[in-house]
């Protein structure tokens, strides 16, 4: 097997009811079996290019498009099981119940022989660090875990260009090292050429051919990776692309609110139920920390541990199923003390919650909407609410996409609109699932100063986190599940 060429001649696309191209005036030439890291900013539409090559962009009605995108010399739509594409989302990729299922739906789909799927199936799991039978639930993965299965499902394809989009995103740094492993082998023994977009630069550095930045039209940048860092340093950090040994340069506030106690949890246990099921499955237990006002607590963990499941939890949206969780009178107000007692508009103001996959809490087919939900839920008139939603908007780059649909943001912007919209209610305490998730090193202090600000203003926050420069910059207490 060898790799696709992948060639792009004044190609640009632009969805449906937008001014904006996503990507316009993009010239490329990749070598067959090249490997690719395609950085630039959030909304630069790397994400594009690579569902332009996996040929499922949409057609007409989705959106217009310029110029030509050919692999080995045909339309990139035209082709089938050339490409093997991993989402940004992995959720959006998991099909089937069973993790075995999920993995060879591909390869049924491209006719491969009954038993040289299994084999591939069982060798894309150890590729990737997936310690599961094959009829383990799906729904029983933790979002990293989702995203190695992604990427199993598209290395037992065997395709020969694999599209790579944030594919270590939701994994803890260890996971991350291993998934690139895996992607890297299986490049080296099936020839296949390899385009990756991943905002963790250093990590794939090392390992490709080549680098590409996307700037506002066409490229920015392209060459070997050190060359490329070394020569466009200063336009590539000013782009709001993370460049190999460029701190982020961002500096917490001091400490100065007052401390007090708004949610404790002792001894807590955590769980989620699946579907039909009477009781909850485990995720973690023995769980002890409190949310104080105007303090940050970051939770940090490998993959499966629990995070996500005890954020949920601390924000009300699940049962504990084990310890006591409690809030106390400063937050609760004469509701009960426990969170998930709490209805869905006494949560607005008490906690607001950042989901992992920003899909998941996206509830209007316009921006602006997207943020006033919380606000006209409390009743607020248009000035009120726009006294609210739009310093929000400016504030994180969302100005222009006022009027497009949310679930056609890239990954990035999506993160950026769900962190926006939990703090139009103006919460008491702030759950954040993985909040810099997608972000270039630009929107990346945005985030991290707007929700130090939150917390410097008296908010208790807690988040989620595989990144170790936002814990280190923002939490004032750690706790490793």
């Amino acid at each position: 097997m060898s790799g696709a060429r992948v060639v792009a001649r004044g190609w640009g696309w632009r969805h449906a009811g937008r001014r904006r191209w996503a990507v316009s005036h993009l010239d490329l030439d990749l070598q067959a079996g090249q490997r690719v890291l395609l950085l630039g900013a959030s909304g630069s539409g790397k994400s594009t290019v690579l569902r332009g090559l996996a040929g499922v962009l949409g057609d007409a009605e989705d959106g217009e498009a310029a110029g030509e995108l050919t692999i080995d010399g045909a339309a990139a739509a035209s082709l089938r099981g050339v490409a093997g594409l991993v989402l940004q989302d992995p959720d959006a990729q998991v099909i089937l119940a069973r993790v075995g299922d999920d993995i060879a739906f591909a390869c049924e789909n491209l006719g491969v022989a009954r038993d040289e799927i299994w084999r591939r199936v069982d060798r894309a799991m150890d590729a990737v660090g997936l310690p599961f039978t094959r009829d383990h639930p799906t729904t029983r993965l933790s979002g990293g875990q989702k995203q190695r299965l992604a990427l199993a499902g598209v290395l037992a394809m065997q395709p020969r260009l694999l599209l790579l989009d944030e594919p270590t995103a939701n994994l803890d740094p260890e996971g991350a090292e291993e998934v690139r492993d895996a992607v890297i082998r299986a490049a080296a023994q099936t020839g296949a050429t390899l385009v990756v977009v991943e905002h963790r630069v250093s990590l794939w550095a090392d390992h490709v051919d080549r680098v590409i930045v996307l700037g506002e039209t066409g490229v920015l940048a392209d060459g070997a990776p050190d060359a490329v860092f070394a020569s466009h340093e200063r336009e590539l950090t000013a782009a709001g692309v993370w460049v190999p040994g460029v701190p982020p340069a961002f500096a917490a506030a001091d400490r100065t609110g007052s401390g007090d106690l708004l949610l404790g949890a002792r001894d807590l246990g955590v769980g989620r139920r699946a579907f039909g099921a009477k009781t909850a499955v485990p995720a973690a237990s023995g769980i002890s920390l409190d949310v104080r006002a105007g303090r940050a607590l970051a939770v940090t963990g490998p993959n499966g541990a629990g995070k996500s499941t005890l954020a949920l939890t601390l924000a009300g949206l699940l049962e504990p199923v084990a310890g006591d969780l409690a809030a106390t009178d400063e937050l609760r107000v004469g509701l009960h003390p426990a969170p998930a007692r709490w209805r869905s508009r006494e949560l607005l103001t008490r906690i607001g919650t950042v989901f992992q996959a920003p899909e998941h809490q996206l509830l209007t087919s316009r921006v602006r909407d997207e943020l006033a939900v919380g606000p006209r839920a409390l009743g607020l008139d248009a000035a009120q609410m726009a006294e609210r939603v739009d310093p929000l908007l400016e504030r994180l780059r969302l100005t222009h996409l006022v009027a497009v649909n949310p679930f056609t943001l890239s990954g990035g912007e999506k993160r950026r609109l769900t962190v926006a919209a939990a703090l139009a209610t103006r919460p008491r305490v702030l759950v954040l699932d993985e909040p810099t998730y997608g972000q270039d090193a630009r929107t990346w202090r945005e985030l991290a100063a707007l929700i130090d600000d939150v917390r410097a203003q008296g908010t208790g926050v807690l988040f989620v986190s595989h990144d170790r420069e936002l814990v280190e910059a923002l939490a004032d207490h750690e706790v490793a599940l």
